[in-house]
Parts: C-alpha cells; structure tokens; sequence
C-alpha cells in the first residue's frame, strides 16, 4: 500500500472524530490544553486499537462486525447527542470545563468502529498493520486537536445555544453512519 493511499484512509477514518471533536469544543468552550489532549489522545488511540484490532480478528469475525457496526456507533452518537441537547436546556449558566472520561471514551469507541472493519481489511490484503496503526493513531491526533480548536472558537459566542448545536452534531454523524451503511455509500 502507497503511502498517499494509506493517507487518505487516516483521514477518511479521522473524520468522526474531527467532526466529535468540533462538538466537544463548542461543549468545552475553552481551550484548556489538558482536556485537548485526553480527549485527542482517547480518540487517536480508539481509532488505532480498533484498526489494530480489526487486522487481528481478520476474516473470521467480519461478517458479524460489519452487519452491526454502524448501529452501534448511530445508537451511541444519538444517546450521547441526546444527553446533551438535554443538558442544553437546562437553565444553568455553569461552563463545563471538562467532559467525563466516560462519555470521551463512548464517543471514542462509536468515532472507531469503522477502524475495525479497516482493520480488517488490512488483513485481507495482507498489509502489515503496524504502519498504518501509527499513521491512523496520529493523523486523528492532529485531526482532533484542530477539532477541539475550531470548536471553543464557536463555544465562546454567547448568543449560541453551544449544548444544542453540539448534540445536534452528534446526532448527525450518527445519522451520517447509519445512512452510508446502509445505503453502501
């Protein structure tokens, strides 16, 4: 596999969490560098554990990965964007400064499931996977970091419901998934 190729999947799979991350900026409303990078660094390393993962379990499990995984990640984004349309309404002025480590590592698990079925296809073409894990792990690093850059830009105007917009957000990449699994988009 050339190098631009294996480019263009790490970005084609940072996309997810470029676009949670935009969410969990507007959410955050502050750069704050400590809740960059665990945020970042919990999204890069699900991206890369699930590629690694799906090379792993190779052609003996893909049937099954594939036939569910797009509804895992809808039901995730959606819950996760409908907790916090509900946060959104309620009538505190209080900034969240941090978001839990559970909901950062469901959002990193439901950005990655499309990682695995990557990852399996590696193993088809029998690619060596330790190449592409460290670009997929780094380009959603620095995809994420602009994310949750762009995002407390937006999450500082105070006219914007930034709770809202976030779960909004969610919930489209959730419908996004859902739409291009099955309709083989």
């Amino acid at each position: 596999m050339n190098f631009l190729t294996l480019l263009m999947i790490a970005i084609g799979l940072s996309m997810d969490s470029f676009s949670v991350s935009i969410s969990s900026g507007i959410f955050l409303k502050k750069f704050q560098l400590g809740e960059v990078l665990k945020i970042s660094i919990i999204l890069a390393l699900f991206q890369g554990l699930f590629t690694a993962t799906g090379w792993i379990l190779g052609i003996k499990f893909s049937d099954l990965i594939s036939s569910i995984d797009h509804w895992i990640a809808f039901v995730l984004l959606v819950y996760l964007g409908i907790k916090m349309i509900h946060e959104s309404f309620k009538n505190e002025e209080s900034e969240i400064s941090s978001l839990s480590n559970k909901k950062v590592f469901l959002l990193g698990f439901a950005t990655s499931i499309d990682a695995l079925a990557v990852g399996i296809s590696f193993a088809f073409l029998q690619t060596p996977i330790i190449i592409p894990t460290v670009a997929i792990t780094a380009t959603t690093l620095i995809f994420s970091i602009f994310g949750l850059y762009i995002g407390t830009k937006f999450g500082n105007i105070k006219w914007l419901n930034i709770e809202l917009i976030g779960g909004l957000i969610l919930i489209a990449i959730g419908v996004k998934i859902l739409i291009e699994h099955l309709f083989n988009l």
